[in-house]
């Protein structure tokens, strides 16, 4: 369980660092969009390669393609949105202000999938500790946009 809360940490740091390296491709390609198709290039054979590495390769059935929720195929397009958003605005508005945005809707955005369960969570009801926690967040991101 140790090692799932050291990925989750990596994958936090990889995530104030990536808007920067996508913004600096971008600007030296002069051509944000592809700048964006190069990155999710890379991306898509590192995890080609990690599934080589884990052994976890290879097509699934038709009969479990079916059985895929249309919600979960939507996932790229939140991948691309992502990264188009690095690409364009990361830069302009800083890599705390971006980043704390990112991170504080994510939240508050979570905080409602949980209390709804909704695209495959658990329900977790959404208490009054979880609802201050998103609205400190809320008033934190707005205090390192502001100063």
């Amino acid at each position: 369980m140790l090692f799932l809360y050291g990925f989750a940490l990596l994958a936090g740091i990889a995530t104030a660092i990536e808007p920067g390296q996508n913004a600096g491709l971008a600007k030296s390609l002069a051509r944000p969009l592809l700048a964006g198709v190069v990155s999710l290039v890379v991306s898509v054979a590192a995890i080609c390669v990690a599934m080589l590495v884990t052994g976890q390769y290879g097509w699934p059935t038709l009969d479990r393609l079916t059985q895929v929720p249309w919600w979960a195929w939507l996932g790229g397009v939140m991948s691309a949105g992502l990264t188009m958003a690095q690409l364009s605005v990361s830069a302009r508005i800083g890599a705390a202000t971006f980043l704390g945005l990112i991170v504080t809707a994510g939240v508050v955005t979570s905080i409602l999938l949980d209390h709804f369960g909704l695209v495959g969570f658990k329900v977790h009801e959404a208490g009054l500790w979880r609802i201050l926690g998103g609205a400190l967040m809320i008033g934190g991101v707005a205090l390192v946009a502001r100063f």
